[in-house]
């Protein structure tokens, strides 16, 4: 979007050349000022402003600075931008993937590559010595818990999933050393997950957390997967955690796959036969 508005310059009037190098300054002040403060530090008067906007394509000023803002969010680790009562559709839109993308990027950018390696060393061998992988969740993050379940199911590794606070206190209770348990919890703080964890981790089950930095699961558990993100509890607040822990499990399940390697391809080469002749008989 900058190289687009420096490749612009030259075709623009002399004032909307003044806004231009504005944004180009500094896109992040462009993209949060009103237009009386763009206005007065261009030099220019207020529709020189959205007349600029317009002339690179844009609806008005609102619709420049949503996507500047976008484009700006790429290159940072978060920027919450809160959705607001009075946002339209256009707004939304941009604002909530805007948010998961953000996210996104601030693991990528934080992401413990080590603790990674553990978690698909310790995934893989619990697989490979036939032992149970158990993957625990309450709310949303039991959601995600069975979508792990499914995801490993996919790639030839069996596991359970259970979301239910008695359920893991009993399924805990069962695991035995070479056994594996990952609780996945946005707060770190759900005292049904943390009973399981602790339970596990006695029984001698290698235990992982998908929690946030700093709480109580993610100092009970062997090994710990950073999830740090603050989820807002307005009406308006997206549910970008939840997203951020499949994300997670995502990034696992593929290690792990590459971590098992060729054992893994008859399998799942018999899986794809079986399904394709289920789906075309």
């Amino acid at each position: 979007m900058l190289e687009r508005i420096t490749a612009s310059l030259p075709s623009l009037a002399p004032a909307e050349q003044r806004v231009a190098r504005l944004v180009l300054q500094d896109a992040r002040a462009f993209a949060r000022l009103p237009v009386r403060e763009l206005a007065a530090r261009a030099q220019v008067s207020k529709p020189t402003v959205v007349r600029f906007c317009r002339s690179m394509g844009y609806g008005g000023l609102a619709d420049f600075k949503l996507k500047l803002a976008g484009s700006v969010s790429e290159g940072v680790p978060f920027i919450h931008r809160s959705v607001d009562a009075d946002d339209g559709t256009p707004e939304v839109l941009v604002k909530v993937v805007d948010n998961a993308v953000a996210a996104f990027l601030q693991y990528r950018n934080a992401a413990s590559v080590q603790a990674l390696d553990r978690a698909a060393e310790a995934i893989a061998a619990t697989w490979q010595t036939g032992r149970r992988i158990e993957f625990y969740g309450a709310g949303n993050s039991g959601i995600v818990a069975q979508d792990a379940q499914h995801k490993f199911f996919r790639l030839g590794i069996t596991s359970i999933s259970t979301s239910d606070g008695h359920m893991q206190v009993m399924s805990a209770t069962l695991l035995q050393p070479g056994d594996c348990a990952v609780i996945v919890s946005n707060s770190g703080r759900t005292r049904d997950l943390m009973d399981a964890a602790d339970i596990a981790r006695r029984r001698g089950a290698t235990t992982i957390a998908i929690t946030a930095s700093g709480s109580p699961l993610a100092h009970s558990c062997q090994i710990h997967l950073a999830a740090d993100h603050p989820e807002g509890y307005d009406r308006y607040s997206p549910m970008v955690s939840r997203l951020l822990h499949l994300l997670i499990i995502d990034v696992l399940a593929t290690r792990v796959a590459l971590r098992i390697g060729e054992p893994l391809q008859p399998l799942l080469q018999q899986m794809k036969n079986n399904l394709r002749a289920k789906r075309y008989t």
